[in-house]
């Protein structure tokens, strides 16, 4: 399967771990150790020496190679940080401190997780002096999900089931489900890993696409389970799920940095042609309605039919409208 802007993300700062802990590591070694090429490597610690604490030189991470080894030559320094301590310009303290009131104002937050946050909010605004000035005519809300994660982190700290009311966007309705919650994690969105009651199965859950919550009085019990593993990303196909090819224009190239693919294979236009798997083709509707004028299902025909139904149907509605 070919490897997204995300996926390398994720393999370099997993490289940083593995290369301080081996100085001197053979490349052969290291690219066997992550599953690619020694070229593919050698792009990659390319890419290091720009990264570090800071843009100034003391800080960027001193990586290089002679093509047998590896050497990092200021790894216990920022590691340690015995460079310049961290300084805050106006904007980023200005954000940290609205960001901060607003997680203090959530619901259902505990009384000593909300003390401590306001300790070190107060601690930050004596620091920053006068820009702490522009962050307090700032304020913002968090709507649902905020709420939703909240409600579902206390579900968990006092083992309680959950009964929600569930958007699913493959199948474009709400259900209701009672859920055992396991873990809240972030993967680009927030979710909740949980056993759900009317699957009788582990299931994931955006938490943004929660309508409604209720902690209910019944202890929650999920079946003993391995956390699973999301160091290769949240969707994780397998070879035996359904096949999709989609075609994108320039515009549309974005698709391969988000989705995972076996194959994109370039265009004369400029566009993709990127082939993937799914285990459920039909969420792919709203991917296609996305892309509009920058993309079509190929593949499956019934699937192409139907993004095809969805636009006629969504442009109907648009005419109906006053």
């Amino acid at each position: 399967m070919a490897t997204t802007a995300i996926d390398r993300t994720r393999r370099m700062l997993s490289l940083i771990t593995y290369l301080r802990e081996r100085p001197g590591a053979r490349v052969d070694e290291v690219a066997r150790a992550f599953g690619i090429s020694e070229a593919e490597l050698i792009s990659d610690l390319g890419v290091l020496p720009m990264c570090g604490t800071s843009f100034r030189g003391g800080d960027l991470l001193d990586i290089d190679t002679d093509g047998e080894h590896i050497w990092w030559h200021n790894a216990e320094a920022v590691a340690s940080g015995a460079g310049q301590p961290l300084r805050l310009a106006a904007d980023e303290a200005t954000a940290v401190l609205v960001a901060a009131r607003a997680v203090a104002t959530l619901p259902g937050l505990r009384d000593g997780d909300r003390d401590a946050l306001l300790r070190a909010t107060a601690k930050l605004e004596a620091a920053a002096g006068e820009s702490a000035t522009a962050s307090s005519r700032l304020n913002v809300t968090f709507e649902a999900e905020g709420g939703v994660f909240a409600d579902v982190d206390r579900a968990i700290t006092e083992r309680r089931r959950l009964r929600i009311r569930y958007y699913s966007p493959g199948r474009d309705q709400l259900t209701d489900r009672e859920i055992d919650p396991i873990r809240l994690f972030a993967v680009g969105h927030t979710y909740v890993e949980a056993w759900c009651r009317r699957s009788e199965a582990r299931r994931t859950f955006r938490l943004d696409r929660v309508a409604r919550i209720e902690m209910l009085d019944v202890p929650s019990d999920p079946p003993p389970l391995e956390p699973r593993d999301l160091s290769e990303g949240l969707v994780q196909p397998a070879p035996t799920d359904p096949e999709v090819v989609i075609e994108v224009g320039p515009g549309g190239r974005w698709v391969a940095e988000y989705y995972p693919y076996e194959e994109a294979e370039e265009l004369p236009d400029g566009g993709l042609r990127v082939t993937l798997r799914t285990p459920d083709p039909a969420t792919l509707r709203r991917l296609a309605l996305r892309l509009g004028g920058d993309g079509r299902i190929i593949s499956p025909p019934e699937l192409a039919e139907a993004a095809r139904e969805a636009a006629r149907a969504a442009l109907a509605e648009y005419e109906r409208m006053p």
